[in-house]
């Protein structure tokens, strides 16, 4: 099966995913991306071909991609990898 094109359902999908089954990578990227290392709260509000949308403590922080994003696969292996490539905490 094709992967879905990124359209404003396919963003809403995953953000739904993502915040409701992944806070703490939200909250990360949120901190690592989007520079508020103090960050208390984050929830994605979006996935665009060329930036993620957060609300972080209330306000709107927008990070971009290393690359245009074609489709709902490519968002999806880039989100993963943009968390694996964040240092490890403690270290």
């Amino acid at each position: 099966m094709p992967a879905a094109p990124l359209t404003d359902a396919v963003s809403t999908r995953i953000c739904k995913h993502m915040n409701d089954d992944h806070t703490e990578a939200v909250l990360a990227y949120a901190k690592h991306y989007g520079g508020v290392s103090n960050a208390a709260a984050a929830r994605m509000v979006s996935v665009k071909a060329e930036t993620m949308e957060l609300e972080v403590d209330g306000a709107s922080v927008s990070i971009a991609f290393d690359h245009t994003l074609t489709d709902s696969e490519d968002a999806h292996r880039t989100l993963v990898a943009m968390l694996r490539a964040m240092p490890k905490e403690g270290t």
